[in-house]
């Protein structure tokens, strides 16, 4: 599935391992691997089909997002978008939850 980063701070952690330390070691494991599960997606129905992501639409003022579980309380915050190459998800943010 095609993604796009919307902070620089998450593409620069995805291409260069940039940032890494402000997070733990497992957050950023986890990071890496659902990062690997989107990019060899075929679409949404293969993150809904991993029970362990727990990808699920956001409430509130946040209904247009949804998000992935990573560890512990964090979560990969995502948008689904469409342009004129079809549905991808811009990765929005990595958040505490707790």
């Amino acid at each position: 599935m095609r993604f796009e980063f919307k902070s620089k701070k998450l593409a620069a952690l995805y291409t260069e391992e940039k940032g890494a330390r402000q997070y733990s070691a497992a957050v950023v494991d986890a990071f890496f691997n659902v990062m690997a599960v989107i990019a060899g997606a075929k679409d949404e129905r293969d993150l809904y089909a991993l029970a362990s992501l727990h990808y699920e639409k956001l409430k509130g003022n946040r209904s247009h997002q949804n998000s992935l579980k990573l560890h512990g309380g964090f979560r990969l915050i995502v948008e689904r978008e469409i342009d004129e190459q079809g549905r991808y998800l811009l990765i929005i943010d990595m958040e505490d939850y707790h």
